[in-house]
This record gives structure tokens, sequence and C-alpha cells, in this order.
């Protein structure tokens, strides 16, 4: 609750986790892979490898930590109803994992809104104080969000519900140390200045803030994909493209 020196915060990081994403080259650009106790949002357009990361995720976190992972169970939440059990068990099938037992170690909540997705993450810290997880994933964070609010008249209290979220699910990082990892939709700015749309993230500055780690997702040619450090505060701007495989995410030389 107080301050503490530079070198104890120094020894804390050394010896902090990171859960390895499946690929060398995206491990590389993250320093090792996805942070335990900070929020890193994902995002870009549909089919980009979103919720194909999420799900590699769920299971580079029960691999022990000498093999990239966190030796601890995941918690998933559902807003947009892509989460496939039968993904986690063909990436299992990879690292030599029984399907049974990996499907045992992922807790499911599906969000039908958005007040009940912040009811979740109440529900979400009993499980944690109760048993080892090392990563909640929430796929997406913003679409409930999106939907539940429209209209300019309404976008104040949108972003000040999503604000009071995102505080939580760091509340719970900071707490038990486990990874957070945060998908989030897109939205075409047109801009006279500039070649055709950019793509612009969901959440504006809210969501930009509370992310620590922010990876831009695109398309490559067939099933290869773009990851790009688009903001992290110790990370330089950096790409690696990647394969989204039957076997999750994996190098494009697999």
């Amino acid at each position: 609750m107080g301050f503490t020196t530079a070198t104890e915060i120094s020894v804390t990081r050394k010896n902090q986790i990171k859960l390895s994403t499946g690929s060398t080259e995206l491990d590389r650009i993250l320093g090792g892979g996805i942070e335990t106790g900070s929020i890193t949002e994902l995002f870009g357009e549909f089919r980009t490898g979103k919720t194909q990361l999420c799900h590699t995720l769920c299971i580079m976190c029960q691999l022990p930590v000498s093999n990239g992972g966190g030796e601890g169970k995941a918690l998933f939440i559902d807003t947009e109803g892509t989460f496939r059990p039968e993904r986690l068990t063909e990436i299992a099938a990879r690292f030599g994992l029984k399907g049974e037992d990996v499907l045992d170690n992922v807790s499911y909540a599906k969000a039908f809104n958005s007040d009940h997705q912040m009811t979740l993450l109440e529900s979400a810290a009993g499980l944690l104080a109760g048993d080892r997880y090392s990563l909640i994933v929430v796929d997406s964070a913003t679409a409930l969000f999106r939907t539940d609010y429209t209209g300019r008249g309404e976008l104040a209290l949108r972003q000040q519900k999503l604000a009071q979220f995102l505080r939580r699910l760091q509340r719970l990082a900071d707490e038990f140390g486990v990874a957070v990892v945060i998908t989030n939709q897109v939205t075409a700015k047109v801009d006279g200045m500039a070649f055709g749309p950019q793509i612009m993230p969901i959440g504006g500055n809210i969501i930009a803030h509370m992310s620590t780690t922010r990876l831009f997702f695109k398309k490559g040619r067939g099933e290869q994909r773009i990851c790009k450090v688009y903001d992290s505060p110790c990370m330089p701007e950096e790409e690696a493209t990647f394969m989204i495989g039957p076997d999750g995410i994996k190098d494009c030389t697999d």
C-alpha cells in the first residue's frame, strides 16, 4: 500500500511469469510472451487470429513454467459465442496433453449483456481465490458495451461502465497475478488525408490507457497472420508473422 524501491520492483519483474503464445516469433516481439499481472489487448478485423490465440493461451497456461506455461487454469468469458472446446482438444494434442484434463482446467461463462459481464467478474474472483489460475480471457471485452449503449447520448455512460469493468480486471490481475487477455473490435475511420479508411480499435482513450500492452492483428497470405506491437511500456513497435493451424498458433516454418 506504500512506497517501495525500484530495486524491489526490478526483482519482482525478473521473477514474473510470461505465457508463451505457441509461436517463437510472437514470443520474441513480446519479450517472452503474454505478461502476467497486466492486461494485454488484442484488436483487429475478423479472422485475424485473436480468438485462436485466446484458445491457444488456454492450453499454454496449463503447461509447466519451464515450457512457457503458468501451471494454472484458465478462465474464459465469452461475449460473442466464439468459444469452441473442440479447438482446445486439438491444440492439447500438440503438447501431448489429454483433452479431458485440459477441458476440466478451463472455467467458461457466456455473458449476455454488459451488466452480466460485469457480474461475472465477481464470480471470477471467487474462483481465483479458491484455485490456481494463470489466465483470464474476455472475448470480446467491448462487444456488449457497444450494443447496450448506442448513440452519442450514451457514449459517456458506456465509457464509464467500460472503465469500471477494465479496472476490476486489472485488480484481479494485481491481486492474483494472472495474465488478462482481452479482445477488442475495430471500426473504420475515414480520414481525408489518408488513402482509404483507417482501422481504429473500439473504446477510445479508456481502453488505450487501461491496457498495458496493445497488439494489432491483420491478415497475411493464406493462413499467415501479422501481429504488431501497437503500444507497450517496454517493447518497441515490431511485427511478427505467425500461422493459424489445426493445432493453434504456431510459427510459419512449423
